[in-house]
């Protein structure tokens, strides 16, 4: 109980009549402190809940959090995306170098292998196709630019022709 004790504070709180009132918190209270070793196990782990029984808090009280407070929503925000990207360095790596398995064979004996993700590695590419189709083609030369307009004014003049639809 003394250590509880020694976590509360005083804050000042609006008290009837609109007067000002320090009043001791609650020991739940949100510190620096609090918010930092929040965010560093939330960056280790991308588990709110884990982020939230390492600092005693509840995951209520975390969303809450984020949700009226800016700054640790952006910091938040800054520490799943970084998060996400390492996990992808590590995923991409995994895809790119294989992880070793070993296989036992009926006899005992044991044999070595690489095994590569390709689920993952689609998916990565999925997920970023636009950046991976490499740079847009040139655009034509010159003397190639009479003859795209030509081809053009000979499509419109086909569409023209059709009509409505």
């Amino acid at each position: 109980m003394a250590g509880r004790q020694a976590r509360k504070e005083l804050v000042a709180v609006i008290g009837a009549r609109g007067r000002p009132q320090m009043r001791p918190t609650s020991g739940r209270a949100w510190t620096k402190e609090t918010e930092k070793k929040f965010l560093e196990v939330l960056a280790e782990t991308c588990n709110v809940t884990r982020a939230c029984d390492a600092v005693g808090m509840s995951t209520a009280g975390a969303y809450k959090r984020r949700r009226k407070n800016a700054a640790f929503r952006a910091a938040w925000v800054e520490t799943i995306s970084a998060a996400y990207q390492r996990l992808e360095l590590v995923l991409l790596d995994r895809t790119f170098n294989g992880t070793e398995k070993i296989v036992t064979r009926r006899d005992g004996t044991e044999d070595r292998m690489r095994e590569y993700p390709n689920g993952v590695g689609l998916s990565l590419l999925k997920m970023h196709r636009s950046t991976a189709q490499g740079p847009v083609a040139a655009p034509p030369a010159e003397d190639d630019i009479e003859e795209v307009r030509e081809r053009l004014i000979k499509k419109l003049l086909r569409l023209k022709a059709r009509g409505p639809q």
